[in-house]
């Protein structure tokens, strides 16, 4: 490992100027490539105590052995400059936007003298056209079924196209109408081009042109008693609608813009785009990554529209002349969920790649607000997907498990593992969850929570330490009347015939926090005589796994089974706990404003919120209403309503 400080630049040495820079590692390669509009100001970031970096980047810095930096004129030349040496170099440590999987797009082959519809995946070429992605290749197939009936352009690869030319005969869709065969002769390379750019300008959005002029054709066609080609032109206009329907109308018409949303943690940020072009949304994408620094939303915007639409410019190429704004990867919007701190430069740079103005903005309100929420369901729902795909993988799981076991030395793969968190309001409403997983998978029918007692004014390092106590107590205890009962069944209660609640141990015990939470759970199971469960604190900012007295953590590596399933293990403890603090808090806030309320005790202060329902309702109701429920007195009534009458509205926060 490096020390950053050997290859520190001078401060004096680092430009206060626009730039780009490079850390390279040892061997020479570039490693890392950022831009900055001070190069002073940000190098210098990179060299401040390590324990204070984002895990990322102080692995990145402990990697690198050198760095170098360009100055240029503008910002707009920085971004440039950044997404070429990315682009060039490929750097590790730098977060490329590639999709998770190859999305399927509609490529019109406009290069070639009969131009070609077909599904295609793969890298972009020029001068073919691309309409999409879609989520699925059936839906492509389903969508040029409909169309070729309307629009029948060539769909066969050059070695049928070639053979039927030679045999002179056309293909079944030729037959059928849904092709024009161009191979024999039917129409021409102009004619069969000119259908070919019709289909393109139906997708591009050009709908209600296409369907009015088809209108009049059929209504020519009916009053010069041409009634079959009346009728072939009504299904025609029937397959454009039934097309069009297929994509339904969110925003007006011509509107043409990429809806950008993120879920995010730590270390990993999702990214969905939903594509809009004419109104509809033509298509989707998205991404997982890890985050190399610790950016927030505005900084995840600024590094994805610089390399998604860099990419997408450079890769896409129109065989039209002069700028093709319908063929355009950039769209005429760019809505994001907040915007960076150069969203002008930005949009600047947007605007060179599409020849025309382009808008990076925040909707505020309206249609496009609310698809903007969508996007942000969308990616909130990936995000929960990825961190839950690998648990539900039985080979995941199972490497999970020996990764683990490896990692920590233990004597077994951990089949049991359990979890306790602590949750609380500076220190008010003190409870702990116990979550259970087994195989690797969560088993909520053990899960337990805990109303901290002695520990709730001691911190998180008692409370988990009474946790662990009165769980593996009661474990003890279920373990000697196993004892005594003799009964047949190991964990059965023979009386109820059901599981004991405690009956089983874990192999692995996991708190939630770093060595001393670990050390306090470990000291109590020393204590209590129990010496065959192994003891792990995992921390939540750098997700280090800590062992009782050990003075180092247990690095895993970012990509193991392992550490994804502590994390999951950690992070449902973590809800679980939540929940069960904000029940316990909310039930607190009800009664509360009655305690003041001279001879009411709990039993009167149930009666009435049961006979009203809610504690604002009985804010409402009179000294009559009060005094009718039973066992309430007239003077206590008027006590309640005097007390509620100048008691201030309900607040509470949350720090769980």
């Amino acid at each position: 490992m490096a020390d950053p400080s050997t290859y520190r630049p001078s401060p004096g040495t680092i430009p206060d100027a626009p730039g780009v820079y490079k850390f390279r590692d040892a061997g020479g390669r570039v490693i890392y490539v950022g831009k900055a509009k001070s190069l002073r100001s940000r190098l210098s970031s990179y060299f401040a105590d390590l324990s204070t970096l984002h895990p990322r980047t102080r692995q990145m810095v402990t990697t690198a052995a050198s760095v170098e930096w360009t100055v240029v004129g503008t910002e707009v030349e920085a971004l440039q400059l950044e997404y070429n040496w990315i682009k060039e170099f490929d750097p590790r440590f730098n977060v490329r936007y590639r999709d998770d999987k190859t999305y399927p797009v509609l490529a019109v082959t406009l290069h070639e003298e009969f131009p070609r519809l077909h599904v295609y995946r793969g890298p972009r070429r020029k001068g073919v056209r691309y309409f999409g992605p879609y989520a699925h290749a059936w839906a492509i197939r389903e969508t040029l079924d409909l169309l070729l009936r309307v629009f029948p352009a060539r769909t066969c690869s050059s070695g049928v196209f070639r053979r039927h030319e030679q045999i002179g005969r056309p293909c079944l869709l030729g037959y059928i109408d849904k092709c024009s065969a161009p191979c024999v002769g039917r129409v021409s390379a102009d004619e069969h081009r000119d259908i070919v750019e019709d289909f393109c300008d139906f997708l591009s959005g050009r709908t209600d042109a296409m369907v009015k002029r088809l209108e009049r054709e059929m209504t020519a066609a009916s009053d010069e008693l041409e009634f079959e080609r009346a009728a072939r032109l009504r299904d025609d206009i029937g397959a454009l609608r039934k097309a069009m329907e297929k994509q339904a109308v969110v925003l007006g018409d011509g509107t043409d813009a990429d809806v950008v949303a993120f879920a995010q943690d730590e270390l990993e940020a999702a990214v969905q785009v939903f594509h809009v072009r004419g109104g509809r949304v033509r298509g989707q994408r998205g991404w997982v990554v890890d985050k190399v620094e610790d950016v927030d939303v505005p900084g995840l915007v600024d590094q994805f529209v610089t390399q998604f639409y860099g990419e997408q410019a450079e890769s896409t190429e129109s065989s039209a002349t002069g700028p093709d704004a319908a063929a355009s990867p950039v769209p005429r919007e760019v809505l994001v969920p907040e915007l960076p701190a150069d969203a002008d430069v930005l949009a600047d740079w947007l605007s060179e790649l599409r020849g025309s103005r382009v808008q990076l903005r925040v909707p505020q309100r309206g249609d496009k607000r609310a698809l903007m929420d969508t996007v942000s369901r969308n990616a909130a729902e990936a995000f929960a997907q990825h961190k839950l795909r690998r648990a539900g993988d039985l080979t995941a799981r199972s490497a999970a498990l020996q990764e683990i076991q490896d990692a920590l030395g233990l004597d077994t793969a951990p089949l049991r593992i359990e979890c306790t968190d602590i949750s609380h309001v500076q220190g008010t409403d003190v409870v702990a969850s116990l979550v259970v997983f087994e195989d690797g998978l969560a088993r909520k029918s053990e899960y337990r929570r805990f109303a901290i007692r002695e520990a709730a004014q001691e911190g998180d390092v008692a409370s988990i330490a009474e946790v662990v106590r009165r769980r593996f107590a009661r474990y003890l205890s279920e373990t000697e009347e196993q004892a005594e009962a003799a009964g047949p069944l190991p964990g059965i209660n023979p009386e109820t015939g059901k599981p004991r609640r405690f009956a089983y141990p874990p192999n692995l015990l996991v708190v939630d926090g770093a060595g001393p939470q670990a050390t306090a759970a470990a000291d109590v199971l020393a204590e209590l005589g129990i010496t065959d469960v192994a003891v792990v604190g995992l921390a939540k900012r750098l997700e280090e796994v800590w062992l009782p007295g050990e003075p180092d953590p247990v690095i895993l590596p970012r990509t193991s089974e392992g550490l994804y399933l502590l994390q999951r293990v950690r992070d449902e403890a973590h809800r679980f706990a939540i929940s069960y603090h904000r029940q316990k808090r909310s039930k607190r806030m009800t009664t509360s404003a009655l305690d003041d309320v001279p001879g009411l005790g709990q039993t009167r202060k149930a009666a009435l919120l049961k006979h009203f329902g809610s504690l604002k309702r009985l804010k409402e109701a009179t000294v009559e209403e009060i005094s009718g429920v039973p066992g309430v007195g007239r003077r206590t009534a008027e006590s309640v309503h005097s007390t509620l009458a100048g008691s201030a509205p309900d607040r509470a926060g949350d720090n769980s």
